[in-house]
Protein backbone atom coordinates (compact mmCIF):
# COMPACT_ATOMS: atom_id res chain seq x y z
CA UNK A 1 0.00 0.00 0.00
CA UNK A 2 0.88 3.90 -0.81
CA UNK A 3 2.45 4.73 3.12
CA UNK A 4 4.81 7.07 3.82
CA UNK A 5 7.73 5.23 5.04
CA UNK A 6 9.06 8.27 7.21
CA UNK A 7 5.91 8.81 8.86
CA UNK A 8 5.20 4.70 9.45
CA UNK A 9 8.71 4.77 11.14
CA UNK A 10 8.37 8.10 13.52
CA UNK A 11 4.54 6.45 14.63
CA UNK A 12 6.68 3.42 15.21
CA UNK A 13 9.56 5.38 17.13
CA UNK A 14 6.89 7.32 19.13
CA UNK A 15 4.89 3.93 20.46
CA UNK A 16 8.49 2.23 21.15
CA UNK A 17 9.56 5.16 23.40
CA UNK A 18 6.21 4.96 24.82
CA UNK A 19 6.66 3.30 28.57
CA UNK A 20 3.73 0.80 27.57
CA UNK A 21 4.94 0.77 24.17
CA UNK A 22 1.71 1.48 22.87
CA UNK A 23 -0.59 4.29 22.03
CA UNK A 24 -3.93 5.17 22.29
CA UNK A 25 -5.84 4.91 18.92
CA UNK A 26 -6.34 8.93 18.91
CA UNK A 27 -3.13 9.26 19.23
CA UNK A 28 -1.98 7.52 15.88
CA UNK A 29 -5.03 9.39 14.40
CA UNK A 30 -3.36 12.27 15.79
CA UNK A 31 0.10 11.57 14.15
CA UNK A 32 -0.96 9.73 10.96
CA UNK A 33 -3.10 13.29 10.24
CA UNK A 34 -1.13 16.21 11.85
CA UNK A 35 2.39 14.53 12.23
CA UNK A 36 4.60 18.15 11.89
CA UNK A 37 6.60 16.86 8.90
CA UNK A 38 4.86 14.24 7.40
CA UNK A 39 1.07 13.75 8.63
CA UNK A 40 -1.64 14.05 5.88
CA UNK A 41 -2.76 17.32 6.80
CA UNK A 42 0.89 19.08 6.72
CA UNK A 43 2.70 17.48 3.69
CA UNK A 44 1.85 17.48 0.34
CA UNK A 45 -0.16 14.40 0.24
CA UNK A 46 -3.56 16.11 1.02
CA UNK A 47 -5.59 16.79 -2.08
CA UNK A 48 -8.78 18.11 -2.22
CA UNK A 49 -11.40 18.35 -5.24
CA UNK A 50 -12.70 16.14 -7.85
CA UNK A 51 -9.43 15.58 -9.87
CA UNK A 52 -6.98 13.71 -8.14
CA UNK A 53 -8.33 14.53 -4.64
CA UNK A 54 -9.07 12.27 -1.81
CA UNK A 55 -12.32 13.45 -1.21
CA UNK A 56 -14.86 16.82 -1.87
CA UNK A 57 -16.44 19.32 0.43
CA UNK A 58 -19.82 20.83 -0.64
CA UNK A 59 -17.96 24.33 -1.67
CA UNK A 60 -16.16 22.92 -4.20
CA UNK A 61 -19.41 22.04 -5.34
CA UNK A 62 -20.28 25.89 -5.73
CA UNK A 63 -20.51 28.92 -5.11
CA UNK A 64 -24.15 28.71 -3.62
CA UNK A 65 -22.96 27.21 -0.26
CA UNK A 66 -21.07 30.03 0.64
CA UNK A 67 -23.45 32.72 -0.88
CA UNK A 68 -26.40 31.43 1.65
CA UNK A 69 -24.11 31.02 4.27
CA UNK A 70 -23.22 34.17 3.64
CA UNK A 71 -27.18 35.19 3.96
CA UNK A 72 -27.30 33.42 7.56
CA UNK A 73 -24.00 35.39 8.90
CA UNK A 74 -25.66 38.86 7.43
CA UNK A 75 -28.89 37.89 9.26
CA UNK A 76 -26.59 37.34 12.70
CA UNK A 77 -24.60 40.33 12.37
CA UNK A 78 -28.55 42.12 12.33
CA UNK A 79 -29.53 40.26 15.21
CA UNK A 80 -26.25 41.37 17.25
CA UNK A 81 -27.32 44.94 16.44
CA UNK A 82 -24.44 45.56 13.35
CA UNK A 83 -21.80 45.52 15.59
CA UNK A 84 -18.55 47.04 14.12
CA UNK A 85 -16.16 44.55 13.59
CA UNK A 86 -18.54 41.31 13.21
CA UNK A 87 -15.88 38.90 13.48
CA UNK A 88 -16.88 35.63 11.58
CA UNK A 89 -13.72 32.71 12.17
CA UNK A 90 -13.59 29.83 10.08
CA UNK A 91 -12.27 26.90 11.58
CA UNK A 92 -10.39 24.88 9.11
CA UNK A 93 -11.01 26.47 6.10
CA UNK A 94 -9.85 24.09 3.77
CA UNK A 95 -8.36 25.52 0.40
CA UNK A 96 -10.38 29.09 1.02
CA UNK A 97 -13.00 28.11 -1.40
CA UNK A 98 -15.87 28.87 1.42
CA UNK A 99 -13.93 32.01 2.37
CA UNK A 100 -13.78 33.02 -1.25
CA UNK A 101 -17.28 32.86 -2.13
CA UNK A 102 -18.87 34.47 1.60
CA UNK A 103 -16.62 37.79 1.18
CA UNK A 104 -17.09 37.83 -2.71
CA UNK A 105 -21.08 38.00 -1.76
CA UNK A 106 -20.70 39.87 1.21
CA UNK A 107 -18.81 42.19 -1.31
CA UNK A 108 -21.05 42.55 -3.73
CA UNK A 109 -24.07 42.40 -2.27
CA UNK A 110 -23.93 43.77 1.01
CA UNK A 111 -21.18 46.70 1.41
CA UNK A 112 -22.16 48.15 4.59
CA UNK A 113 -21.35 43.80 6.21
CA UNK A 114 -18.42 43.85 4.25
CA UNK A 115 -17.00 46.69 5.43
CA UNK A 116 -17.44 45.81 9.06
CA UNK A 117 -16.54 42.31 8.65
CA UNK A 118 -13.87 40.85 10.45
CA UNK A 119 -12.42 37.44 8.89
CA UNK A 120 -10.25 35.37 10.40
CA UNK A 121 -9.05 31.73 9.56
CA UNK A 122 -7.86 29.33 12.14
CA UNK A 123 -5.60 26.40 10.03
CA UNK A 124 -3.50 23.63 11.57
CA UNK A 125 -2.22 22.85 8.24
CA UNK A 126 0.93 25.08 6.92
CA UNK A 127 -0.08 23.08 3.04
CA UNK A 128 -3.63 24.77 3.77
CA UNK A 129 -2.72 27.70 4.82
CA UNK A 130 -0.57 28.70 1.96
CA UNK A 131 -3.20 27.50 -0.25
CA UNK A 132 -5.63 29.74 1.41
CA UNK A 133 -3.29 32.83 1.47
CA UNK A 134 -2.88 32.74 -1.92
CA UNK A 135 -6.74 32.58 -3.13
CA UNK A 136 -7.68 35.11 -0.67
CA UNK A 137 -4.95 37.89 -1.34
CA UNK A 138 -7.25 40.31 -2.28
CA UNK A 139 -9.54 40.08 0.60
CA UNK A 140 -8.61 42.06 4.50
CA UNK A 141 -8.37 38.01 6.04
CA UNK A 142 -6.30 37.44 9.08
CA UNK A 143 -4.93 33.95 10.05
CA UNK A 144 -3.90 32.38 13.68
CA UNK A 145 -3.84 30.02 16.11
CA UNK A 146 -7.71 29.64 18.40
CA UNK A 147 -5.34 29.83 21.43
CA UNK A 148 -4.26 33.35 19.72
CA UNK A 149 -7.26 34.86 20.26
CA UNK A 150 -7.61 36.68 23.82
CA UNK A 151 -10.91 35.29 25.85
CA UNK A 152 -14.05 36.96 25.59
CA UNK A 153 -12.89 39.06 22.36
CA UNK A 154 -15.08 37.62 19.93
CA UNK A 155 -18.13 39.73 18.66
CA UNK A 156 -19.86 37.58 15.78
CA UNK A 157 -19.48 33.75 14.56
CA UNK A 158 -16.95 30.91 15.04
CA UNK A 159 -17.94 28.23 12.22
CA UNK A 160 -16.53 25.03 10.63
CA UNK A 161 -17.90 23.07 7.82
CA UNK A 162 -16.39 19.60 8.26
CA UNK A 163 -13.68 20.46 10.68
CA UNK A 164 -14.96 18.43 13.83
CA UNK A 165 -14.72 14.87 11.84
CA UNK A 166 -11.24 14.85 11.38
CA UNK A 167 -10.31 15.38 14.98
CA UNK A 168 -8.61 11.98 16.76
CA UNK A 169 -10.65 9.73 18.48
CA UNK A 170 -10.62 7.14 21.38
CA UNK A 171 -11.76 3.85 20.30
CA UNK A 172 -12.79 1.62 22.75
CA UNK A 173 -14.09 -2.54 22.28
CA UNK A 174 -16.68 -4.51 24.40
CA UNK A 175 -15.08 -7.53 25.78
CA UNK A 176 -17.28 -10.04 28.18
CA UNK A 177 -19.32 -6.82 28.98
CA UNK A 178 -16.65 -4.28 29.80
CA UNK A 179 -15.42 -1.25 27.62
CA UNK A 180 -11.98 -1.72 27.31
CA UNK A 181 -10.08 1.19 25.35
CA UNK A 182 -8.27 0.51 21.86
CA UNK A 183 -4.70 1.17 21.63
CA UNK A 184 -1.78 0.58 18.72
CA UNK A 185 1.26 -0.75 19.10
CA UNK A 186 3.67 -2.94 16.74
CA UNK A 187 4.11 -6.30 16.31
CA UNK A 188 7.90 -6.83 17.62
CA UNK A 189 6.56 -4.59 21.01
CA UNK A 190 3.71 -6.88 20.87
CA UNK A 191 5.93 -9.58 21.07
CA UNK A 192 8.04 -8.44 24.14
CA UNK A 193 4.83 -7.41 25.95
CA UNK A 194 3.61 -11.16 25.63
CA UNK A 195 6.90 -12.91 26.33
CA UNK A 196 7.67 -11.05 29.44
CA UNK A 197 4.12 -11.38 30.97
CA UNK A 198 3.50 -7.21 30.83
CA UNK A 199 0.53 -7.78 28.99
CA UNK A 200 -1.99 -10.21 27.89
CA UNK A 201 -4.15 -8.44 25.33
CA UNK A 202 -4.45 -9.75 22.37
CA UNK A 203 -4.18 -8.15 18.51
CA UNK A 204 -7.51 -6.85 17.06
CA UNK A 205 -8.19 -7.87 13.72
CA UNK A 206 -4.70 -9.02 12.80
CA UNK A 207 -6.03 -8.57 8.98
CA UNK A 208 -6.28 -4.66 9.45
CA UNK A 209 -2.47 -4.39 10.82
CA UNK A 210 0.14 -3.46 8.07
CA UNK A 211 3.86 -1.86 8.18
CA UNK A 212 3.38 -3.81 11.63
CA UNK A 213 1.25 -2.02 13.67
CA UNK A 214 -1.40 -3.89 15.34
CA UNK A 215 -4.34 -2.88 17.92
CA UNK A 216 -4.18 -4.25 21.94
CA UNK A 217 -7.06 -3.51 24.50
CA UNK A 218 -6.67 -1.99 27.83
CA UNK A 219 -8.21 -0.39 30.38
CA UNK A 220 -9.20 3.03 29.26
CA UNK A 221 -6.23 5.54 28.80
CA UNK A 222 -8.24 8.35 30.73
CA UNK A 223 -11.20 8.65 33.22
CA UNK A 224 -12.59 11.40 30.52
CA UNK A 225 -14.16 8.60 28.50
CA UNK A 226 -16.62 7.25 31.35
CA UNK A 227 -17.55 10.66 31.71
CA UNK A 228 -17.92 11.59 28.37
CA UNK A 229 -20.46 8.64 28.20
CA UNK A 230 -21.98 9.80 31.43
CA UNK A 231 -22.64 13.12 29.53
CA UNK A 232 -24.14 11.66 26.47
CA UNK A 233 -26.34 8.90 28.90
CA UNK A 234 -25.28 6.29 26.79
CA UNK A 235 -24.93 2.87 28.91
CA UNK A 236 -23.18 0.21 27.13
CA UNK A 237 -23.49 -2.81 29.41
CA UNK A 238 -27.21 -3.32 28.33
CA UNK A 239 -27.15 -6.56 26.59
CA UNK A 240 -28.49 -4.85 23.53
CA UNK A 241 -24.72 -4.30 22.95
CA UNK A 242 -23.32 -7.49 21.20
CA UNK A 243 -19.11 -8.50 22.68
CA UNK A 244 -17.16 -7.03 19.99
CA UNK A 245 -18.99 -3.93 19.60
CA UNK A 246 -17.09 -0.68 18.89
CA UNK A 247 -17.12 3.03 18.04
CA UNK A 248 -15.65 6.52 19.01
CA UNK A 249 -15.30 8.63 21.62
CA UNK A 250 -14.50 12.28 20.48
CA UNK A 251 -12.27 14.46 23.41
CA UNK A 252 -10.58 16.49 21.24
CA UNK A 253 -13.87 17.81 20.26
CA UNK A 254 -15.02 18.72 23.74
CA UNK A 255 -11.44 20.50 24.42
CA UNK A 256 -11.80 22.53 21.01
CA UNK A 257 -15.08 23.45 22.11
CA UNK A 258 -14.16 25.05 25.45
CA UNK A 259 -11.81 27.21 23.78
CA UNK A 260 -14.19 28.42 21.04
CA UNK A 261 -16.75 29.25 23.99
CA UNK A 262 -14.52 31.14 26.36
CA UNK A 263 -13.10 33.24 23.03
CA UNK A 264 -16.93 34.02 22.25
CA UNK A 265 -18.23 37.17 23.98
CA UNK A 266 -20.97 37.55 22.28
CA UNK A 267 -22.87 35.63 19.38
CA UNK A 268 -22.92 32.33 17.29
CA UNK A 269 -21.36 29.07 16.94
CA UNK A 270 -22.64 26.89 13.57
CA UNK A 271 -21.03 23.53 12.99
CA UNK A 272 -21.94 21.83 9.61
CA UNK A 273 -20.85 18.00 9.81
CA UNK A 274 -21.92 14.71 9.20
CA UNK A 275 -23.07 12.71 12.60
CA UNK A 276 -25.69 11.80 14.86
CA UNK A 277 -27.54 12.52 17.90
CA UNK A 278 -25.70 10.44 20.69
CA UNK A 279 -28.97 7.35 20.33
CA UNK A 280 -28.02 7.14 16.64
CA UNK A 281 -23.95 6.99 16.70
CA UNK A 282 -24.38 4.44 19.64
CA UNK A 283 -27.21 2.42 18.06
CA UNK A 284 -26.25 -1.20 19.03
CA UNK A 285 -26.29 -2.38 15.22
CA UNK A 286 -23.70 0.25 14.21
CA UNK A 287 -21.12 -2.26 15.61
CA UNK A 288 -18.33 -1.55 14.09
CA UNK A 289 -18.52 2.43 14.64
CA UNK A 290 -18.38 5.06 12.01
CA UNK A 291 -13.85 6.03 11.23
CA UNK A 292 -13.58 6.37 7.53
CA UNK A 293 -10.60 6.33 5.89
CA UNK A 294 -10.78 8.76 2.16
CA UNK A 295 -8.11 8.10 -0.20
CA UNK A 296 -8.75 9.04 -3.84
CA UNK A 297 -12.41 9.23 -3.77
CA UNK A 298 -13.09 5.80 -2.16
CA UNK A 299 -13.75 4.98 1.33
CA UNK A 300 -12.93 2.02 3.78
CA UNK A 301 -12.51 1.79 7.51
CA UNK A 302 -8.62 0.47 7.41
CA UNK A 303 -6.43 3.53 9.21
CA UNK A 304 -3.45 0.92 8.87
CA UNK A 305 -2.71 1.23 5.13
CA UNK A 306 -1.77 4.71 3.42
CA UNK A 307 -0.85 6.09 5.95
CA UNK A 308 0.00 9.49 5.75
CA UNK A 309 -1.60 10.08 2.38
CA UNK A 310 -5.15 9.05 3.74
CA UNK A 311 -7.94 10.77 5.51
CA UNK A 312 -9.63 9.35 8.04
CA UNK A 313 -12.47 10.39 10.04
CA UNK A 314 -15.03 9.94 12.10
CA UNK A 315 -18.98 11.18 12.46
CA UNK A 316 -19.40 13.68 14.64
CA UNK A 317 -21.98 12.74 17.98
CA UNK A 318 -23.80 16.14 17.47
CA UNK A 319 -25.70 15.46 21.63
CA UNK A 320 -21.94 15.98 23.16
CA UNK A 321 -21.35 19.06 21.24
CA UNK A 322 -24.84 20.16 22.46
CA UNK A 323 -24.24 18.95 26.57
CA UNK A 324 -21.43 20.21 26.39
CA UNK A 325 -21.67 23.31 24.91
CA UNK A 326 -23.93 24.15 27.77
CA UNK A 327 -21.47 23.20 30.32
CA UNK A 328 -19.32 26.50 28.66
CA UNK A 329 -22.49 28.71 28.76
CA UNK A 330 -23.59 28.01 24.96
CA UNK A 331 -27.23 27.81 24.56
CA UNK A 332 -28.45 25.70 21.81
CA UNK A 333 -30.35 27.65 19.08
CA UNK A 334 -31.11 24.90 16.89
CA UNK A 335 -29.87 21.50 15.03
CA UNK A 336 -31.02 21.01 11.10
CA UNK A 337 -30.32 18.90 8.35
CA UNK A 338 -28.03 20.93 5.76
CA UNK A 339 -30.31 20.33 2.73
CA UNK A 340 -33.11 22.19 5.17
CA UNK A 341 -31.20 24.66 6.11
CA UNK A 342 -30.02 25.44 2.88
CA UNK A 343 -33.48 25.12 1.54
CA UNK A 344 -34.76 28.20 4.74
CA UNK A 345 -32.13 30.46 3.32
CA UNK A 346 -33.03 30.35 -0.44
CA UNK A 347 -31.36 27.49 -2.33
CA UNK A 348 -35.25 26.24 -3.43
CA UNK A 349 -35.40 29.49 -5.21
CA UNK A 350 -32.37 29.48 -6.51
CA UNK A 351 -33.16 25.85 -8.21
CA UNK A 352 -36.20 27.58 -9.95
CA UNK A 353 -34.39 30.44 -11.33
CA UNK A 354 -31.67 28.30 -13.23
CA UNK A 355 -33.99 27.86 -16.33
CA UNK A 356 -34.11 31.83 -16.10
CA UNK A 357 -30.21 32.27 -16.56
CA UNK A 358 -28.84 32.39 -19.83
CA UNK A 359 -25.95 30.13 -19.87
CA UNK A 360 -24.82 26.97 -22.24
CA UNK A 361 -26.79 23.91 -21.49
CA UNK A 362 -23.84 21.67 -20.19
CA UNK A 363 -22.84 24.81 -17.64
CA UNK A 364 -26.73 25.02 -16.27
CA UNK A 365 -27.02 20.97 -15.95
CA UNK A 366 -24.06 21.07 -13.86
CA UNK A 367 -24.99 23.99 -11.47
CA UNK A 368 -28.03 22.16 -11.43
CA UNK A 369 -26.60 18.70 -10.45
CA UNK A 370 -24.80 20.71 -7.73
CA UNK A 371 -27.21 22.28 -6.36
CA UNK A 372 -29.46 18.89 -5.79
CA UNK A 373 -25.86 17.38 -3.87
CA UNK A 374 -26.44 20.00 -1.38
CA UNK A 375 -29.77 18.88 -0.90
CA UNK A 376 -29.35 15.19 -1.27
CA UNK A 377 -30.44 13.59 2.21
CA UNK A 378 -28.21 10.19 1.77
CA UNK A 379 -25.38 12.44 1.14
CA UNK A 380 -24.17 16.11 1.87
CA UNK A 381 -28.06 17.18 2.41
CA UNK A 382 -27.95 14.86 5.49
CA UNK A 383 -25.54 16.38 7.40
CA UNK A 384 -25.86 18.29 10.69
CA UNK A 385 -25.55 22.16 11.11
CA UNK A 386 -25.73 23.37 15.09
CA UNK A 387 -25.97 26.51 15.91
CA UNK A 388 -24.93 27.42 19.04
CA UNK A 389 -25.34 31.36 21.36
CA UNK A 390 -23.91 32.99 23.77
CA UNK A 391 -24.30 36.18 25.23
CA UNK A 392 -27.22 37.53 23.55
CA UNK A 393 -30.18 38.96 25.54
CA UNK A 394 -33.39 38.20 25.36
CA UNK A 395 -34.70 40.19 22.33
CA UNK A 396 -32.17 38.75 20.75
CA UNK A 397 -32.35 35.06 21.53
CA UNK A 398 -36.17 35.56 20.19
CA UNK A 399 -35.34 36.31 16.71
CA UNK A 400 -35.29 33.26 15.02
CA UNK A 401 -32.37 32.54 12.71
CA UNK A 402 -33.61 32.12 8.95
CA UNK A 403 -32.09 28.65 8.34
CA UNK A 404 -34.02 27.27 10.99
CA UNK A 405 -37.66 28.42 9.86
CA UNK A 406 -38.65 25.37 7.96
CA UNK A 407 -39.59 25.90 4.65
CA UNK A 408 -43.68 25.19 4.26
Amino acid sequence: MDSNPALCAAIANYITTNPQKRITFAQFMDLALYHPEYGYYSSDALKIGFKGGDFFTSPNLCSDFGELLAEQFLQMWEILGKPIPFSLVEMGAGQGLLALHILKYHQLHYPDFFTALEYIIVEKSPTLRQEQQQRLQDFPVRWCNLEEIPPNAIAGCFFSNELVDAFPVHQFILETGELREIYVTTSQNLTLQSSSGESSSPPLMGERSNFAFVEVTGEPSTPQLAEYLNLVEMNFTQSAYPDGYRSEINLAALDWLSIVADRLQRGYVLTIDYGYPASRYYNPRRSQGTLQCYYHHRFHDNPYINIGRQDITAHVDFTALERWGQKCNLKNVGFIQQGLFLMALGLGDRIAALSEQKQPLSQLLQHRDALHQLLDPTGLGGFGVLIQSKGLDKTEISQPLKGLILPE
